[in-house]
């Protein structure tokens, strides 16, 4: 006999009432825009994990919901994905960038925002999302949050336009918030995957506990030059090197030297609260499929809520269920992206 949801959630409660058991409630309610993934015992019970999947090109549809149920079953926090969705509900990696005139007056829309003010940590990946100014503003409160802030891959350039994030009545650039900013392709833009290799000074940080082996197919991004060099309010955690080629034992580019891709600094907002950053400018669906990614994404939660002696070096951080990312990209139709209600990137072990 199937029992409905409801009906399944009136049981359980019934249950633990009756036994005494206080009922865990997951912070945020469900909606059929965004997911949530209750989280069970472990070192994050009783925290709230939001991770956004705003981009075109790199898979966070994919990325964001497997490592939402890492962090839940294996970790014990609770976890809400939200996305970049279009008018009908669907999660729409297809819209634009609005780099052309036709798309300057369309505006993206992540459904859910209001939740970061329920939020303990976020782990944000955007690429060039046009906002309207109610939906950036609740990224500027969380600025100043003083909440740990984990910026992947595009997150630097994750906005266009819109009302600019101020401190003192100065504008902030995510440059200056996140100890760097995209400057162009210095690994071949897919066609050299990237070798993150442990900064040796630093090799005792407690997001480096258990990563071992660090690729994946994205390239390495510039983010710095003479102009703009590594701040040193930041703390180089990996190095990037670019490979001469997209496969896992490719040998390094004798011609490109290794750039900071993981770093980590601390920014204080409006409120006088200081934020822990850990900006990871890897982060595409397929690194993901690499542990070394998802165990330093995974300690840089710990590391930023101040739960540094729960981390385990060898805690898993395999995915729960099949995880099969799309290649990155922007030809839609060939990689097999469109647009999709949240519900279908459900973990099937998350499934009711």
């Amino acid at each position: 006999m199937v029992i409905a949801t409801k009906s399944s959630e009136t049981l359980v409660e019934f249950v633990l009432t009756s036994l005494g058991r206080p009922l865990h409630t997951h912070p945020v309610p469900n909606s059929q825009l965004w997911l949530t993934f209750p989280g069970g015992e472990g070192p994050g019970k009783g925290k709230h994990v939001v991770l956004i999947a705003a981009d075109q090109e790199y898979r966070s549809e994919q990325s964001m919901p497997m490592l939402a149920n890492v962090l839940s079953q294996h970790h014990g926090f609770d976890c809400t994905v939200l996305f970049s969705v279009n008018d009908q509900g669907e999660v729409d990696p297809t819209l634009p960038a609005p780099f052309k005139e036709e798309d300057k007056q369309q505006h993206h829309r992540i459904s859910g925002l209001e939740h970061l003010a329920k939020a303990d940590c976020l782990i944000w990946l955007s690429r060039f999302m046009q906002l309207p100014d109610d939906q950036l503003k609740h990224f500027h409160d969380y600025f100043d949050s003083g909440k740990p802030l984990i910026a992947l891959r595009t997150a630097n350039h994750g906005f266009w336009g819109g009302t600019r994030y101020l401190k003192d009545g100065q504008q902030v650039s995510l440059r200056e918030m996140l100890g760097g900013t995209f400057m162009g392709h210095h690994g071949g833009w897919h066609r050299e995957a990237t070798r993150g290799m442990i900064v040796p000074e630093n090799g005792a940080h407690p997001i480096l506990a258990g990563v071992q082996d660090i690729w994946g197919p994205s390239d390495v991004y510039r983010c710095h030059n003479e102009k703009f060099p590594f701040p040193d309010s930041c703390t180089a955690l990996v190095m990037g090197q670019p490979l001469v080629d997209l496969t896992p034992d490719a040998g390094p580019n004798p011609e490109k030297e290794p750039l900071p891709v993981a770093w980590t600094k601390t920014w204080v907002g409006n409120r006088g609260l200081s934020t822990k950053i850990f900006h990871f400018t890897m982060g595409s669906g397929k690194d993901f499929e690499n542990s070394g990614v998802r165990r330093l994404t995974v300690n840089a939660v710990y590391w930023g809520l101040g739960m540094e002696d729960a981390i385990k070096a060898k805690s898993s951080v395999d995915p729960i269920s099949e995880y099969l990312p799309l290649k990155s990209g922007f030809n839609y139709e060939k990689l097999g992206v469109r647009p999709r209600k949240p519900a279908f990137y459900a973990p099937k072990s998350s499934e009711k």
